[in-house]
């Protein structure tokens, strides 16, 4: 199931290609970063008050998909 992102973009003139959410800078990678080092999305709505609980959901899904997708086996340590 392949889905539209409402909230994500890309675009080649905003941070080099790289994902962002609509109408910032802020990198999707950052968000991600941030969640998976622990910090709670409490935390990062306080620091990047132009997010919605709904956007970073959104990032989670896209990289979801993006795994999903990913065709090459990713090492994972046992």
């Amino acid at each position: 199931m392949e889905r539209r992102f409402k909230w994500i973009i890309v675009d080649p003139n905003v941070c080099h290609g790289k994902p962002v959410f609509k109408g910032t800078r802020i990198l999707v990678s950052d968000i991600l970063e941030m969640l998976s080092a622990g910090i709670s999305i409490e935390y990062v709505l306080r620091e990047y008050p132009q997010l919605s609980r709904e956007m970073i959901y959104e990032a989670i899904g896209l990289a979801a998909e993006l795994l999903r997708r990913e065709r090459s086996v990713i090492p994972i340590p046992a």
